[in-house]
């Protein structure tokens, strides 16, 4: 890592901290709020589809408003639109509103958005774009840090308190304290990022090398390795996001864990943590290995945890799900270092697209949440099973940065019959 971009990446580094905390609050919000509003589990699972659907409707607008402000400019708009967010749990606990939680969380999202199509790139431009995939997951992994903790906490200040509450009034009210403070520190965060010198992304980005010179830099869509990997993020985020979901839910079954909704949230924090270990292992691990086929074999180490989980049931199939987290960890990292790879002014419309992707997270549970209310909930851990299989085949051969343009272009010529 360079001694000259050692600040920059710290400043980022905070950042991934925080989402990874807001985010992971989501896998408590879902019992706290299935058990409030008596929600099946598609219900329930609104909360992620309205969160990670604002992926899909800011991430390409936010690549454009990048380009026109400034990366270090839109993360500071970003970390304010998180607070806002966070700031409307409060009137959506007092009117006891299903759908006004909804919007808040959608809110928030927007604004998570924002700083990740900013940081994403930024950590891979800041620095030898050999090392872009080790250098990505490292900062991840503080993201992995704050998802740890954010179900600890969560599992105190809103399960505990909740379990406690006489009435439902002062059950939803058990989420306002702690997104207050959430808002503060964001608030807080926003200030300090505005005030630092960052390097503009923009002209590092216009002057790094593209690996298809000519007409088919002209769209992002003429990369095919951006193209699939854009769709490996989108059954990335809906595995990641579909297994964190419903484990609480799963570990408190009888025939499973038979845990309270606190002891789960609890373990929660397992999954992720052993992300985290994993994001710091792997960082190192891609020094020496390509990065592809690490991508490649946790994706399939995942497929068969799962594939265990089913088959085998009880309290294995607990301990193997929450195993999962581990080799989760440098999947996200990994999967978009790779389809940014040789994009040159490219790098933030390629990113836009890839956070458009991680709605994902909202698709992909809501499918398994139809299983799950139709067939069996360990059942329906077949979608993320699937959703692995994918990212195997991308690890392997799919990340290859070839443009589709060039495919067309070797194509015969068709032949021209005259009279």
């Amino acid at each position: 890592m360079s001694h000259r971009y050692t600040r920059p990446l710290t400043v980022l580094t905070s950042l991934f901290f925080m989402w990874g905390l807001i985010t992971s609050l989501n896998d408590i919000l879902i019992p706290h709020l299935k058990a409030m509003f008596s929600l099946t589990y598609v219900q329930a699972m609104l909360i992620q589809f309205c969160f990670f659907t604002a992926y899909f409707v800011v991430s390409m607008p936010a690549g454009a408003l990048l380009r026109r402000i400034g990366y270090q400019r839109g993360i500071t708009v970003g970390l304010c639109t998180i607070g806002i967010g966070c700031l409307l749990f409060y009137p959506a606990a007092e009117l006891q509103a299903y759908p006004f939680f909804l919007g808040a969380l959608f809110v928030l999202a927007a604004g998570i958005t924002l700083v990740q199509v900013a940081a994403n790139p930024y950590v891979t431009l800041l620095g030898d774009h050999a090392t872009a995939s080790s250098r990505l997951n490292l900062t991840q992994a503080f993201n992995s840090l704050g998802a740890t903790l954010g179900p600890l906490i969560g599992a105190v200040t809103i399960l505990g308190a909740a379990d406690h509450a006489a009435d439902m009034a002062k059950s939803a009210d058990s989420v306002q304290g702690p997104y207050l403070v959430l808002a503060a520190v964001l608030f807080v965060l926003a200030a300090v990022v505005s005030m630092f010198k960052l390097p503009d992304a923009r002209a590092i980005e216009d002057n790094a090398p593209a690996s298809h010179p000519g007409s088919a830099n002209d769209s992002i869509w003429a990369h095919r390795h951006l193209v699939l990997g854009a769709l490996g993020i989108f059954t990335y985020v809906g595995a990641e996001v579909s297994v964190g979901s419903f484990l609480v839910n799963l570990m408190s079954e009888p025939a499973v864990g038979g845990l309270t909704h606190v002891q789960a949230g609890k373990y929660l924090a397992m999954y992720w943590g052993a992300a985290m270990v994993g994001r710091f292992a792997g960082s190192a691990l891609m020094q020496r290995v390509a990065a592809n086929r690490v991508l490649a074999a946790a994706a399939l180490v995942n497929a068969v945890l799962i594939g265990a989980a089913m088959a085998v049931g009880g309290p294995f199939a607990m301990w193997a799900l929450l195993l999962t987290g581990l080799f989760n960890s440098i999947i996200f990292p990994t999967i978009f270092s790779l389809a940014l790879e040789g994009l040159g002014h490219l790098t933030s419309q390629g990113s836009g697209l890839l956070c458009m992707a991680i709605v994902g997270g909202a698709v992909v549970p809501l499918l398994q949440a139809a299983l799950a209310d139709k067939l069996s909930l360990l059942l329906s851990f077949i979608v993320p099973l699937l959703c692995f299989l994918y990212i195997g085949f991308y690890g392997s051969r799919g990340y290859r940065p070839v443009a589709v343009q060039e495919a067309a272009d070797a194509a015969p010529a068709p032949r021209t019959v005259t009279a």
